[in-house]
């Protein structure tokens, strides 16, 4: 629903204001699980709405964003991805995207959650993504890294107690720059499970994470946990 507008996506625009036109983003999405890695090819990616039960304002939004294959080759060539034309942008990539850059001018592509490596190995693979910050791409993580729908409140409400222990241990280890802590989020915080039940929401802020240089600052936005179970706080590196 954040994708129709309010104070979330409000401040998603006013980053891209502030970070300007890169040449390309590689996203990573909670909602692209694959059995080896995969990147999207295509020259125009489609808007996939991997979702239901929405308005169907949500379901009839199209984020035109060209793709890029030649962007594309460049992560196979650094992760080994296999190019493919079998996904486009899904929800977890427009929603956020079509605020940031609502132009839908910056030409996105989408790097899978490879299911058969864990969490260190979603980190160091992250790390060989690095060289392309110094080409003007930006690596970006999409999957609110507090996210149990289970406990998640509709009507709104306080945050857990867990929610917010689990929030605030993930902040503490990006401001140590503590990315051990983030890889073993098992052990981040007491009940740390009940943050996260599934990983896939989970793993792409390690994407995030791994861009970071020592001593290099960062900040945090949209720090809010909504419904009680779902933290929405975005991580900026630089």
């Amino acid at each position: 629903m954040n994708a129709l507008g309010g104070p979330f996506a409000d401040a998603w625009r006013t980053l891209g204001q502030e970070i300007g036109r890169p040449k390309g983003v590689v996203m990573i999405s909670a909602h692209w699980e694959t059995q080896g890695l995969g990147v999207t090819a295509q020259e125009l990616p489609e808007t996939i709405h991997d979702f239901g039960g929405f308005p169907a304002e949500l379901h009839a939004m199209q984020y035109p964003a060209p793709g890029s294959p030649a962007l594309a080759s460049r992560v196979s060539e650094l992760t080994g991805a296999v190019q493919t034309t079998q996904w486009g942008l899904d929800h977890g990539t427009w929603s956020v995207l079509a605020h940031v850059w609502p132009d839908a001018d910056v030409p996105v592509v989408q790097l899978s959650l490879d299911r058969t490596i864990d969490a260190r190995g979603h980190y160091e693979l992250a790390k060989r993504l690095r060289p392309l910050r110094h080409e003007g791409v930006i690596v970006a993580g999409s999957g609110d890294f507090v996210h149990n729908l289970r406990t998640w409140k509709r009507a709104g409400g306080e945050p857990y107690y867990w929610a917010v222990d689990f929030n605030e241990a993930v902040k503490r280890a990006f401001m140590a720059g503590d990315h051990d802590a983030l890889i073993d989020w098992v052990h981040l915080a007491e009940q740390a499970q009940l943050s996260v039940p599934t990983d896939e929401h989970y793993l792409p802020l390690l994407y995030v994470a791994a861009q970071q240089a020592p001593g290099e600052p960062l900040s945090f936005f949209n720090d809010v946990i909504d419904g009680g179970s779902i933290s929405m706080t975005g991580v900026r590196i630089g």
